[in-house]
């Protein structure tokens, strides 16, 4: 069976649906009389593409219909991330309480689609980088938040043992604060272009207060409202676990309560730093170091400022179409967060 020669640049649609039928033949040989509808590429995030359509396919048991979502790597990609883990990721979570898609589908190395992707279910509900901060009244807005903080320490109580997830995920060989670090500093000596002193000023400062982690826990990586279906103001899906990986759960809580981020997280005067780490504490048990979350606030930021250099990278290379800015704007805040630690 020959694929369509593509690549993960837009083709015609013609074969993306061409490559998506020969993958389910593939994945399911006793499947006849596959048809793909409605088939629309969507916004994607900055490391892939998303395309949504409806299948309907007959084998041994009956007719199936299913809404789905092909998730494939886009040319030019900010992320290096690795679509069997994310598969395994999600295929661990449908045991559990956590609300994600059901994966169906894997083209590792891009046999039929041109680039590595991952067919997975289409679940209800709208995507809103900007939901906790939108035009809902105050109290459904401050709820949601509530129940985004409650779905990450879902996350982080996910028994990822039990489950087996060390073996696709790995263990930290270091403190996760350590390991995550230099997986990081890999990324930005790879996008680096030109020297960057105060971002190697600040690279500094973290491996010299690299923080000890109190759990190991499933974390989610890039946790914000834009990663996640809402439905009524109630969360139908957590999406993109393409960053997952086991470490520090304050890895997570640092993410959500980084300054940078303040409007996607944060509802002024109600739900704020200091409310957000209370509320996590209260929740799972655990305590919120001061010290460990203000570094991994710190680590957030220049992690963001390694993806914005590698957006450079890929526009300088021609491999991304968009133009990004170097992150000089993060740098500020990142010296003003190591202040207050000093």
């Amino acid at each position: 069976m020959n694929a369509p020669a593509m690549t993960a640049a837009s083709e015609p649609r013609e074969q993306v649906v061409a490559g998506l039928k020969q993958l389910m033949a593939h994945c399911m040989p006793q499947a006849r009389g596959i048809e793909l509808r409605q088939l629309v590429r969507s916004a994607g995030g900055l490391s892939r593409e998303n395309w949504s359509f409806d299948a309907t396919w007959t084998d041994e048991l009956g007719i199936h219909s299913q809404a789905l979502m092909l998730m494939r790597d886009a040319a030019g990609s900010l992320l290096n991330t690795d679509r069997q883990r994310e598969f395994a990721v999600l295929k661990a979570l449908e045991h559990t309480n956590v609300p994600a898609p059901r994966v169906y589908w894997m083209d590792e190395q891009g046999q039929f689609l041109g680039a590595p992707s991952v067919v997975m279910q289409r679940m209800p509900g709208t995507c809103d980088y900007m939901v906790l901060n939108g035009s809902q009244p105050l109290d459904l807005r401050i709820a949601l938040a509530h129940r985004f903080l409650e779905l990450m320490a879902r996350i982080h109580a996910v028994d990822w043992r039990a489950l087996g997830l060390q073996s696709w995920l790995g263990l930290p060989q270091d403190e996760p604060s350590v390991v995550e670090l230099q997986h990081w500093e890999g990324e930005y000596r790879k996008a680096q272009l030109e020297p960057h002193p105060e971002l190697d000023y600040i690279l500094a400062w973290l491996q010299r207060r690299a923080p000890r982690a109190q759990d190991i826990v499933l974390v989610h990586g890039d946790f914000k409202p834009g990663n996640a279906l809402v439905a009524d103001m109630q969360i139908t899906a957590k999406l993109d676990w393409e960053t997952a990986h086991l470490g520090d759960p304050l890895e997570d809580l640092g993410w959500i309560t980084n300054p940078v981020r303040r409007r996607e997280h944060q509802i002024e005067s109600h739900w704020q730093r200091s409310d957000i780490a209370r509320a996590y504490a209260a929740q799972t048990g655990r305590q919120v170091d001061e010290a460990a979350l203000l570094w991994w606030n710190v680590f957030s930021a220049w992690k963001l400022s390694v993806i914005q250099l590698t957006a450079v990278a890929q526009f300088v290379a021609g491999q991304y179409n968009r133009v990004f800015q170097t992150p000089s704007w993060l740098l500020r805040p990142m010296l003003q967060m190591m202040q207050e630690a000093a």
